[in-house]
C-alpha cells in the first residue's frame, strides 16, 4: 500500500509503498477513504512535539472495514465507518471511569512510542524497519485501528468528509459540551477559528450559544465563521480584540472563551475577554514547553477557570457527534474547504503551514 512517511522532523513528507498492515486480537483493518490534516500532525512535522521517526501521521480519518483481527465480530467486511483520534484502551483506570480522553495507555504507548498496545507498531518498511503511528497513521491506504475507536458512518454522512468528525469535530465536541458545559443562552467567543475553530463555531450554535464572536486575523475565516453561524467576527490586526468584545457583550464579557490556536498571546487574549465567574477552554497544542502568564489576582477575584480540554471521550462521544452530524445539527461538508490527493500531502501541509486553509482540508485516498 501507499503511506506518506516522514523520516525525521523537518523533512518533507514522502509516499511510499509499504507492507498493509494485518490486525491483531481486537483491532480493525480500516481502507481508508480520507484523512483529514490537521495542525497537531503540522507540530511533529516541525519538530514542536516530540515524536519518533520515522512515522506515519494521521489520525483523522473514515473508511471501510478492510478486515477484523481475534474477538472482533460486531463489524462486517465493507462496512463504511470512522474513527477518533484518542484510542481509548478501555481498561486503563481512566478508561473504565469514562474518561477516554485521558487514556494512560494512548499517551504511554502511542503518543509517547508511536505503537499500538501490545508495544508493537503495524507499519514497516520492505525491508523490515519499523514505521511508527500517530494514532493510527492514517496517512495510507489501510490502517489498523483498535476496535474501540471505530464506528459505524450513517448513511446520511458524506462518506470523504466525514473523517474530519474524528478530530476537528470531535475536538471541539468535548470542548464545548464537557469542559466548558455549555448552557444555552451563554455567549461565547472563539480566539483563531482554524479547522477546530470553525467547528466550534457550529458545535456552539447547536448547543443553544446566544453570542458567538469569532476572532481571527484572516477575513476569509472570519467570513467563513459566520456563514457557519458566528454572530459576530473580530480581526484582531484591525480592532482591539478585548474592548471589541466587551463593547459587544454590553461591557461584561463572555461566559466561555475557547482559546484554539495554542500561542501565548492568543491564550492571554482569550482570558481577558472573560466575565466575572466565566470559563476559558484551552484546546490548542502549543509548541514545546510554552507558557502564558495570566494575571493571578484577577483570576481569583474573578472567580474565573481555565480549562484544558484535549479531545471527546471517544466510547460516549463519538456516536454522539456521528448522529448530530447524520441530523444535519453540524455538516462537515461545510468545513471542508480543500481536497488533497496522497501525493500531495506534502503540499497539503505547506499550505496548512502557510495559514492559507480556511476550514478543514482533507486527503482523498
Amino acid at each position: 500500500m501507499r503511506a506518506a512517511v516522514l523520516e525525521a522532523p523537518n523533512t518533507p513528507l514522502r509516499v511510499e509503498e509499504v507492507p498493509t498492515p494485518s490486525p491483531r486480537s481486537g483491532e480493525v483493518l480500516i481502507k481508508v477513504t480520507s484523512c483529514g490534516v490537521c495542525h497537531t500532525d503540522l507540530h511533529v512535522i516541525k519538530g514542536e512535539v516530540a515524536f519518533p521517526t520515522p512515522c506515519v501521521l494521521g489520525h483523522e480519518i473514515c473508511g471501510s472495514v478492510a478486515a477484523v483481527g481475534p474477538g472482533v465480530d460486531r463489524f462486517k467486511e465493507g462496512s463504511p465507518v470512522a474513527c477518533a483520534f484518542i484510542m481509548p484502551c478501555g481498561t486503563c483506570r481512566f478508561c473504565v471511569q469514562g474518561r477516554d480522553d485521558l487514556c494512560e495507555t494512548f499517551f504511554a504507548m502511542n503518543r509517547l512510542k508511536g505503537t499500538l498496545y501490545d508495544g508493537d507498531t503495524r507499519l514497516h518498511r520492505q525491508d523490515g524497519t519499523p514505521l511508527w503511528m500517530y494514532s493510527m497513521g492514517g496517512l495510507a491506504d489501510y490502517a489498523v485501528v483498535p476496535a474501540t475507536d471505530v464506528f459505524p458512518l450513517p448513511e446520511a454522512v458524506k462518506t470523504h468528509e466525514a473523517a474530519i468528525l474524528g478530530c476537528a469535530v470531535f475536538t471541539a465536541y468535548g470542548a464545548v459540551r464537557n469542559s466548558a458545559d455549555l448552557h444555552a443562552g451563554e455567549k461565547v467567543a472563539i480566539v483563531a477559528v482554524g479547522g477546530v475553530g470553525m467547528n466550534l463555531v457550529q458545535v456552539a450554535r447547536a448547543f443553544g450559544a446566544a453570542q458567538i464572536i469569532a476572532i481571527d486575523i484572516v477575513d476569509e475565516k472570519l467570513e467563513m465563521a459566520r456563514r457557519l453561524g458566528a454572530t459576530h467576527t473580530v480581526n484582531g490586526t484591525r480592532e482591539n480584540v478585548v474592548a471589541t468584545v466587551r463593547e459587544l457583550t454590553g461591557g461584561m464579557g463572555v461566559d466561555v472563551a475557547f482559546e484554539a490556536l495554542g500561542r501565548a498571546e492568543t491564550f492571554i487574549q482569550a482570558s481577558e475577554v472573560l466575565r466575572d465567574g466565566g470559563r476559558m477552554v484551552a484546546i490548542g497544542i502549543a509548541p514545546g514547553t510554552t507558557t502564558a502568564p495570566l494575571e493571578i489576582t484577577r483570576l481569583v477575584r474573578r472567580s474565573q477557570r481555565v480549562i484544558g480540554s484535549y479531545g471527546a471521550r471517544t466510547r460516549t462521544d463519538m456516536p454522539q457527534v456521528l448522529d448530530l452530524a447524520a441530523r444535519g445539527v453540524f455538516r462537515p461538508e461545510d468545513v471542508v474547504t480543500r481536497r488533497y490527493r496522497l501525493e500531495q500531502v506534502d503540499e497539503a501541509y505547506g499550505a496548512l503551514a502557510r495559514g492559507e486553509i480556511a476550514g478543514r482540508a482533507i486527503i482523498e485516498m
